[in-house]
């Protein structure tokens, strides 16, 4: 997942050159039934769990069960799945970057998750300390971390140049983990921001809160409110703001502000 590379560092006065510690970027292409599904640009480990998850959170399959076969061979993932018409829709390349994503908005069939799970201010900064731990982070600063959590402790932690594959990999590891999981007795906690799609990861899924140090979205926060998604965001030290669904946060304050 990390490669050395050369590099000119420039340090006031001073130039030299040296070696730097990079994240790997590598393509992956889905085919679906035969067809091409979509190419994604990921970092290149659990690859087969960001199929599943990614294939979940597109609704392209309702669960692991539907997934027939799933091969991976350098680039190139084929899958069998039991109902590919679902896959017949435009799609763009999923990039590692900010606006790269594959899902098309359809207000009118939005999920709603079932969930009471609420959780407090602890949980939520033992979550982020957790996913914060990262030694590629550290070494490149060129990943983020997405944790899915249940509420006795992490269930996985992941890695991913983009904040969006981390996310399907750890849906994708769950579904892969336990064909029947229950993702509304879990939340995910993120080093990026909340955009639409992290928002509508989860609300596919069934995830009813996400934590994250950044910031979310305008869109983020409609489909939240619309699907019962809790986005709890600039969460640095004891501060945080909750934007939506504040029932499942547990204010622990002995006044309100």
């Amino acid at each position: 997942m990390i490669k050395e590379c050369k590099c000119l560092r420039l340090d006031g006065a001073v130039a030299e050159e040296a070696t730097c510690q990079v994240v790997e970027e590598v393509p992956l292409s889905i085919f679906i039934n035969g067809r091409h599904f979509v190419t994604a640009m990921t970092s290149p480990q659990m690859r087969k769990e960001f199929v599943a998850g990614h294939l979940f959170a597109e609704r392209i399959i309702a669960g692991p069960q539907e997934i027939e076969s799933l091969e991976i061979e350098g680039n190139v993932a084929r899958v069998i799945v039991a109902h590919p018409m679902r896959a017949i829709v435009p799609r763009r390349p999923i990039v590692s970057g900010c606006g790269g994503i594959a899902s098309f908005l359809d207000e009118s069939k939005l999920p709603e998750i079932k969930s009471d799970l609420r959780i407090g201010r602890t949980q939520a900064q033992e979550a982020m300390g957790a996913i914060s731990q990262s030694e590629t982070h550290i070494a490149t600063g060129g990943v983020h971390s997405v944790g899915l959590f249940a509420e006795m402790g992490p269930i996985c932690i992941i890695e991913d140049i983009g904040r969006h594959n981390a996310l399907d990999k750890a849906i994708g590891y769950a579904l892969i983990q336990k064909q029947d999981f229950d993702f509304s007795r879990t939340f995910v906690a993120c080093t990026g921001r909340v955009s639409s799609d992290m928002a509508l990861k989860c609300s596919v899924a069934g995830i009813p809160i996400i934590v994250s140090r950044g910031a979310t979205t305008s869109l983020a926060i409609s489909i939240a409110e619309r699907t019962g998604l809790c986005i709890i965001g600039f969460l640095r030290g004891k501060r945080l703001s909750v934007y939506t669904c504040r029932e499942r946060f547990a204010i622990d304050l002995l006044q309100m502000q």
